[in-house]
């Protein structure tokens, strides 16, 4: 890139992170400053809308990052068709879509610039298109947007953003292509491989442990049981005792019964006969 053109994309984007309401005067003194050709097109600069500087405010704060990132992601679990991931990253990226719109809103807030409920949804797509498609992600992070942009409409790039029209971007931090697509495909395997092995160790351990409490229960149980046959034993051993006494009472007390009977027959023989004697000497 020339150095005219270095130039005049670095005035573009401070001037594009001035509220809008400054934008021309500054746009003007700059273009005197410089002079000449390059003064010339700094002249020419457009001023953005409210919904394109919020964003570029959003790209300066250095908070558009994360999502370029999880673009890289979505599109990775694209390559994978990953179903649970791209469901997982979707919801991701609209939290972070809503988080990133809400942070543009209260930066233009700050700079007293409210935005109203229309420039605050154009922030919103702009964002969601920045995660979404790698050419609006470049567009968005020059921080020298001019419109917002909205996949659903054919922007022509040239007239999004001030100054040159980036390549796709290259954050530092933004993952590499580190392999091909079956490699990709091996790692999330190896992934979901681990994943299924750990909830598989945490139901056997969830088993192991809802075994080891129902063996618990069932020795102290089958102790209790023991203990009852053991008392039970004992009570039948003392109620056998107990009977067998029962029967040497009874026969001692049939002894003394037969006993008891013969002397009384002996007593009866004897009383007759000593009435037979009485009646006989009675005259």
């Amino acid at each position: 890139m020339s150095d005219a053109a270095t130039l005049l994309d670095e005035v573009a984007a401070d001037l594009l992170a001035l509220p809008p309401a400054q934008f021309t005067a500054a746009r003007n003194a700059r273009a005197e400053e410089v002079g000449g050709a390059a003064g010339r097109r700094i002249a020419k600069l457009r001023k953005p809308t409210l919904a394109a500087w919020a964003v570029n405010l959003l790209a300066r704060d250095g908070q558009l990052a994360e999502a370029v990132e999880l673009s890289h992601a979505l599109r990775e679990a694209q390559d994978d068709a990953d179903a649970a991931e791209l469901t997982r990253l979707g919801r991701q990226r609209r939290q972070l879509v809503a988080a990133l719109a809400r942070r543009a809103a209260d930066l233009a807030a700050e700079a007293d610039s409210p935005l109203s409920p229309a420039m605050r949804d154009a922030v919103e797509k702009t964002i969601n298109a920045a995660v979404i498609d790698p050419d609006a992600a470049a567009l968005v992070l020059t921080g020298r947007l001019i419109v917002p942009i909205d996949l659903a409409d054919d922007t022509d790039p040239s007239r999004a953003v001030a100054g040159s029209v980036p390549d796709r971007p290259t954050v530092a931090d933004a993952p590499p292509e580190r392999d091909d697509l079956a490699q990709r495909r091996a790692r999330k395997a190896a992934e979901r491989a681990v994943r299924e092995a750990e909830r598989a160790r945490s139901d056997a351990e969830r088993a192991l442990s809802a075994a080891r409490t129902r063996e618990t229960k069932a020795r102290e149980k089958a102790d209790r049981v023991r203990e009852r046959v053991d008392a039970l034993r004992a009570e039948l051993a003392r109620v056998e005792r107990d009977a067998d006494a029962a029967d040497t009472a009874v026969e001692a007390a049939e002894a003394q019964t037969a006993s008891a009977r013969a002397d009384a027959t002996a007593a009866e023989r004897t009383l007759e006969q000593a009435r037979s004697a009485l009646d006989e000497a009675t005259p």
